[in-house]
């Protein structure tokens, strides 16, 4: 089929592409008139993945970034977001909404104010647009009524964050708080049974995890190079200066402790093993100051102070074993319970970590129906449908309305064309072949 056959096919069924047309534009208008205009008012939040926590300075892992915008989304939709903003819009004593609920489906148990946060749901999109910006969209068919909700969403969304850190926060604080008080009994138990095992033995670890009698051999061995008297006084200043200690550290931990308390019974036990030694050194010192005995008298207690560090080292390898069992538990209280204050104080944050972006605007024309688009794509279908009826209908009733209809093939041509006269035809009969042309013949 040539263009000029098309064109023929065209004119001849004009008037069906101009009812076509003409009822696709009045559709389209009858549409935009009628239907009830929807408006989309936009609330923009900043969510800085890269900012530190205040308290424990982590943040989010650039790679669970889009997990976290997942479920920042859905959050958005979430009843405990949504719900408020029903209270913000007044809805729950809207008379057309309450209606709409009394004629809802049997099957639907839902109550009203749920039904109505399913609806604002329905209303709501969420987008991310540049790398951490989350665009909420409301839409609604009153352009003050999508300005509110869209702001009422992102301060509802912003309140449910928060509050969802700080219920995590707290969950975790009171687990932690639990694992701490177990810690706690555990290693008063553990300091228990090694302040009785001391009791038991009579060895005392001392605070640099070395039991006093293989202290005092240590201190015993280096003063046998020193002369008799100052032996003797450096031994007993030596006891009397730990006998000191302890006997701060009795004062220190009163302020806080009870007298039953098992860390305080264990420096009470010490001390009464720290004043008898310094009697005993005493004793000696007085031995050494009455002469050439004073030498003999410290090798005598060396090698006594030896063989009762080699007699009992399995008793002070076991009293090892119970110290590092009690700090090992009081390492682990101290570390859980720090751990439980920090949560406890991320509970009590008021930073959500979401920045709202700028102020929603009312918008001024509605996101839909879009009358320009309408219209013109319903020109647009209407011209496009026309023509495709008026070629279906030229298939289905083929006719002849030109000379080059009638060329079937090439060993069958058109003769000749006789035409009565008519008067005087415009240019695009002439052009479209209309006209009266001349009396014309094939070539023989």
């Amino acid at each position: 089929m040539s263009i000029i056959q098309f064109l023929r096919i065209l004119w001849a069924r004009r008037i069906l592409v101009f009812v076509a047309l003409f009822a696709s534009v009045f559709g389209a208008f009858v549409v935009v008139t009628l239907v009830q205009p929807r408006y989309e008012a936009t609330a923009r939040v900043n969510m800085d993945i890269l900012k530190q926590d205040p308290l424990s300075g982590g943040g989010i892992d650039v790679r669970n970034a889009g997990v976290y915008f997942d479920a920042q989304q859905e959050l958005v939709k979430d009843y405990s977001v949504t719900g408020p903003v029903v209270d913000k819009l007044g809805w729950l004593s809207d008379p057309g909404r309450i209606r709409a609920y009394q004629g809802r489906a049997p099957n639907d148990t839902r109550d009203f104010r749920r039904w109505l946060a399913q609806q604002v749901t329905d209303a709501t999109s969420t987008a991310i647009t540049s790398s951490t910006v989350l665009e909420i969209t409301f839409k609604s068919a009153n352009p003050v009524e999508a300005k509110t909700g869209a702001e009422a969403l992102r301060e509802s969304f912003m309140s449910a964050s928060l509050a969802s850190k700080q219920r995590d926060a707290a969950k975790l604080a009171g687990w932690y708080n639990e694992q701490a008080e177990g810690l706690r009994k555990l290693a008063e138990e553990a300091e228990t049974k090694k302040a009785a095992y001391e009791k038991e033995t009579g060895i005392v670890m001392q605070s640099n995890d070395t039991d006093m009698d293989s202290g005092r051999l240590a201190a015993l061995a280096g003063q046998m190079a020193m002369p008799t008297a100052n032996t003797a006084m450096a031994s007993s200043s030596g006891a009397r200066l730990q006998l000191a200690q302890i006997d701060a550290q009795i004062t220190q931990v009163a302020k806080n402790l009870g007298p039953n308390h098992p860390e305080m019974q264990n420096l009470r036990a010490q001390r009464a093993t720290m004043a008898a030694v310094v009697a005993q050194e005493d004793a000696a010192a007085r031995q050494a100051s009455s002469g050439a005995s004073g030498a003999a008298a410290l090798s005598r207690v060396l090698q006594e102070e030896k063989t009762r560090v080699i007699s009992q080292r399995d008793k002070v390898e076991r009293l090892h074993q119970l110290q590092a069992e009690v700090d090992l538990r009081r390492d682990g209280y101290k570390k859980t319970a720090a751990r439980g204050a920090e949560l406890a104080l991320q509970a009590a944050l008021t930073d959500s970590g979401l920045t709202p972006m700028g102020i929603v605007l009312a918008p001024n024309k509605p996101a839909f129906p879009n009358k320009p688009l309408m219209m013109g794509g319903a020109a647009g279908l209407g011209i496009g449908l026309g023509l495709g009826l008026a070629l279906l209908l030229e298939l289905l009733n083929r006719r002849v309305r030109g000379v080059e209809d009638l060329n079937l093939s090439k060993e069958v041509l058109c003769i000749g064309v006789i035409r009565s006269p008519r008067p005087k035809l415009g240019l695009l009969r002439r052009i479209l072949g209309l006209g009266p042309p001349a009396v014309r013949s094939a070539p023989a």
